[in-house]
């Protein structure tokens, strides 16, 4: 077989192969771009009435139990805290991609709102089904994105080296025309 046909049978199935994980990948990328200017995504952050964060876990934590459908009943059923003294806020994530913005200060609710966006980043890295996707999964999508790629590049400029070669093969063939 010739190189360009391996070079095109290669770039075709492999495009082929990765199309949808790709496109997974691409369109799950384009919505994290968006996130801060979409509240759909993610919820904007609120301020609080004042920079100086005074209130306890304890109280953080009592606070978000409150909130009856982020489904908050210990710390086990928090994923994270987001303490922002210069906002004056602090982020409540739960679990259950709920997440509640409480003023630092008073303990008052500013936000609950379900955050989309941890949901569409597990997509994008595929830990959505397993923590170690990334390295089973993602990366060889992206070895096999390099491949095609390449290969791409090759079949776009191999036209133009053939024309080039065979150019100046004729050149050499043709005789120069002998002037009196």
């Amino acid at each position: 077989m010739k190189f360009s046909s391996i070079n095109r049978s290669t770039h075709r199935w492999a495009s082929i192969a990765i199309a949808i994980p790709f496109l997974i990948i691409l369109v799950t990328g384009i919505l994290l771009l968006l996130k801060k200017e979409v509240e759909y995504i993610q919820p904007a952050s609120e301020k609080g009435a004042f920079k100086q964060p005074s209130i306890s876990f304890e109280q953080v934590l009592n606070i978000a139990k409150t909130v009856k459908h982020a489904e908050i009943d210990s710390w086990q059923a928090v994923d994270r805290l987001d303490v922002r003294p210069n906002k004056g806020i602090i982020k409540i994530r739960a679990k259950s991609h709920w997440e509640i913005q409480i003023d630092a200060t008073t303990g008052e609710i500013l936000k609950t709102a379900f955050r989309r966006s941890d949901i569409i980043e597990q997509l994008h890295d595929a830990s959505y089904w397993q923590d170690k996707a990334n390295l089973w999964f993602t990366l060889p999508i992206a070895i096999v994105l390099a491949i095609i790629s390449v290969s791409g590049i090759i079949l776009f400029f191999l036209p133009y080296y053939r024309r080039s070669k065979n150019k100046k093969r004729i050149q050499a063939l043709t005789l120069p025309a002998f002037k009196d």
